[in-house]
């Protein structure tokens, strides 16, 4: 069983994640079951696990935010410059998790932000690098190592909080 901590930072990053695009709804319903079996409980996580992946492209939108805010975590709006740092941090952290190669990291950031997201310039560049690798004196082994500690440094952004937060009532 995971921790409520580790649950908390799951379902952080599967909203960021599906605000980004980058998942599908019922990815996160799915984030929301795995916290309560970790042990968050609220009305609105609650509500969100109940979905069925028929309801969730239709409910996620409206029962997210409320879901985190109950557990003291953002929603980060879609094109925010926040929600994508967020995304970005969740990618890196899939990456160190090992669900996704170092070079699938570096080209999903560069696809999606370009070198126009600072917090993740490097990470387009090294993609650039994995173009280039045939003709220049690096090896992929080199560029993968940058790569993971560029995702290292990303992951190590401050962790999401796990208390419910007191919401007026």
């Amino acid at each position: 069983m995971a921790s409520t901590e580790a649950a908390a930072i799951a379902l952080q990053d599967h909203a960021a994640l599906w605000s980004a695009g980058e998942i599908s709804a019922s990815d996160v319903v799915d984030a929301a079951c795995d916290a309560l079996v970790a042990g968050l409980d609220t009305p609105g996580l609650r509500i969100l696990a109940a979905c069925t992946r028929a309801e969730a492209d239709y409910d996620v939108h409206y029962l997210l935010p409320p879901a985190l805010a109950e557990l003291g975590l953002t929603f980060h709006p879609v094109a925010s410059g926040a929600g994508r740092e967020a995304a970005a941090r969740a990618l890196a952290r899939r990456m160190l998790a090992g669900e996704l190669k170092p070079w699938e990291l570096t080209f999903r950031v560069h696809q999606r932000y370009g070198h126009e997201l600072p917090l993740t310039e490097r990470l387009a560049e090294l993609d650039d690098e994995y173009a280039i690798l045939e003709y220049g004196d690096r090896t992929v082994d080199q560029v993968d190592a940058e790569v993971t500690a560029e995702a290292r440094r990303l992951a190590a952004h401050p962790r999401a909080p796990t208390e419910p937060a007191d919401i007026p009532g």
